[in-house]
């Protein structure tokens, strides 16, 4: 397996990933639409004889009380369901924590499983003051630091990109 960024020949078999892993295009509509209107992305897949097993993508969000603050969201994050709990997962959220910061990303948000993200340094987000616009479980919205300290006194909502809205 190997992890690399994304390609512009990758968007069809991202799209087709997304698609099976969440069994709607809802999640494929929104990486395209990231695409169109985000800045700054990290998009990697995870790559396996030549086909696109995973895909993971970061998009900026904003921190109310610091809009300056470089934060990423991780979202969305998929394997094809054959080959899920391989480890592919894991792979793509390591190798895109570290490109979020070398990308210069001081901390990343998931709204994501309870159980799988807090084995990578997430934590529940209100730990460090902050909350998420949408009405989730305390242990379903977390935040990792990339930077250590860089949430210290931070407090607030965090704002993801207006193309979130469109997902149901």
């Amino acid at each position: 397996m190997r992890i690399r960024f994304e390609r512009p020949a990758d968007v069809d078999d991202i799209r087709a990933v997304n698609k099976y892993a969440f069994g709607t295009p809802a999640e494929a509509d929104l990486i395209e639409a990231l695409r169109r209107a985000a800045s700054p992305l990290v998009s990697l897949v995870a790559e396996e004889g030549g086909a696109i097993a995973g895909h993971i993508l970061f998009s900026r969000v904003t921190l109310s009380s610091d809009p300056n603050l470089r934060i990423a969201g991780l979202a969305p994050m998929a394997v094809m369901p054959a080959r899920q709990r391989l480890g592919i997962g894991s792979a793509l959220v390591r190798a895109g924590l570290e490109e979020c910061r070398l990308a210069g990303f001081l901390a990343v948000a998931v709204l994501g499983h309870r159980t799988f993200y807090p084995r990578f340094g997430f934590v529940p987000a209100s730990r460090f003051g902050i909350a998420s616009t949408y009405d989730v479980p305390d242990d379903v919205f977390m935040m990792r630091e990339l930077e250590p300290g860089a949430l210290r006194e931070k407090r607030g909502v965090i704002h993801y990109h207006a193309a979130f809205a469109g997902v149901s």
